[in-house]
């Protein structure tokens, strides 16, 4: 097949990981003609395509549309739809598949005008939430049903995405299908034998009970509830040490607010981290929380119960979908600093309660998660589409 996939940016995060590994797998299992269009990328989360092997690079063309941009911008938008046309002309695909908000609605209008065979649109989370003000909801909301009119089908990371866009009227479920967002998943099976390593990187002590987020320090990540939690679970439990992995808009105000709380003791953060060092990082963990107000599905939750870490997270978007209240971690209800204190000194007080959940949860994931598996399921949905 010709395939065009069309993503706002490539920055180190859970939606252009997963677009990445299937180009990849396109082209390499399958050995089909794979095109990236995408925007420029800026901003302190850090450059996805930097670690790109040159293997890598040959395997895919990847060109860049500098007026793809994320935010509304009437001219840019504009000339990145003709831009976006311009290509598709071009390479004459089989299928268009597109990403995020920006780029899913513009890559999606150009798509259906040139009449391409098929329309694909992946829900990685959903643009219109319940935190903007009612302008920006409405008018999103409605930007999302009028591309899902020029769309074939729809991919959803998550069964909680197709339900959210359902009930918004996007779309009928019956345009989706759920197919979760895959991963190298060996690299965290094989995690724990880095864990003394890591660890010792990172000035932990063996006492020391670690409590991680994998996140980018930035606005609806949900940092403040975590550090309020903090306060807390360090006084009845001073042997817990919370490790913060990633870079953002948010970063100083968080090391400000740490330090009035006079908590620096007790945090490390790692500032910007290389996507092949999470596995590593991950297994210097205890528990890994997800304190996120909106998120499809966290890639973090399965990443961390691939590598038998026990999950807390705020009970939001696909999070139950892989944790399993009691069975793979806590589910804590979104802001609910009280909750999250008590599931995270619960397991932070019981090995054998982190090590069962860990295993569970490992199980649940193993399979589902592998990006090869990922790839198939995408693939068998482009091939029903044409037929």
């Amino acid at each position: 097949m010709k395939i065009v996939h069309v993503i706002t940016r490539m920055i180190i995060g859970g939606a252009q990981e997963n677009t990445l590994y299937n180009c990849l797998d396109l082209a390499r299992d399958f050995g089909d003609e794979v095109t990236l269009l995408t925007g420029p990328t800026t901003g302190p989360e850090g450059q996805l395509l930097e670690g790109l092997s040159e293997e890598a690079r040959q395997s895919i063309r990847i060109e860049v549309i500098p007026t793809l941009r994320r935010s509304i911008h009437p001219l840019d938008d504009r000339r990145a739809l003709l831009a976006i046309s311009s290509a598709i002309k071009q390479i004459r695909p089989d299928v268009v598949h597109t990403h995020s908000a920006k780029a899913g609605f513009l890559g999606r209008l150009a798509a259906w005008r040139l009449q391409v065979p098929a329309v694909v649109h992946t829900v990685h989370g959903a643009p219109f939430h319940e935190y903007q003000n009612r302008g920006s909801y409405w008018l999103f909301r409605w930007l999302e049903w009028h591309a899902a009119k020029h769309c074939h089908h729809m991919i959803s990371v998550a069964d909680a995405m197709t339900d959210l866009m359902v009930a918004a009227r996007v779309a009928r479920r019956e345009k989706f299908t759920t197919i979760y967002s895959g991963m190298e998943v060996q690299p965290f099976l094989e995690a724990f034998q880095q864990r003394a390593a890591t660890r010792r990187e990172w000035n932990f002590q063996e006492k020391d009970l670690v409590v991680g987020k994998i996140a980018r320090l930035a606005p609806l990540k949900g940092h403040e509830y975590l550090l309020q939690s903090a306060i807390a679970v360090i006084q009845q439990n001073p042997r817990v040490k919370f490790f913060l992995v990633g870079n953002g808009t948010k970063t100083e105000e968080i090391k400000r607010e740490i330090d009035r709380l006079g908590l620096s003791d007790h945090f490390v953060l790692t500032g910007l981290v290389a996507p092949r060092q999470i596995p590593s990082l991950i297994s210097a963990m205890d528990v890994v929380v997800h304190t996120s107000l909106r998120e499809g599905l966290a890639r973090v939750l399965p990443q961390a119960l691939l590598a038998g870490v026990p999950v807390v997270s705020f009970d939001i978007d696909g999070a139950r979908e892989v944790c399993v209240d009691g069975e793979t971690g806590g589910l804590v209800a979104p802001r609910d600093t009280t909750g999250l204190t008590q599931c995270l000194l619960r397991l932070a007080g019981d090995a054998e309660l982190r090590s069962r959940l860990g295993r569970a949860g490992q199980d649940r994931c193993r399979q589902v998660f592998d990006h090869h598996y990922m790839t198939e399921k995408i693939r068998e949905v482009y091939r029903q589409v044409l037929r």
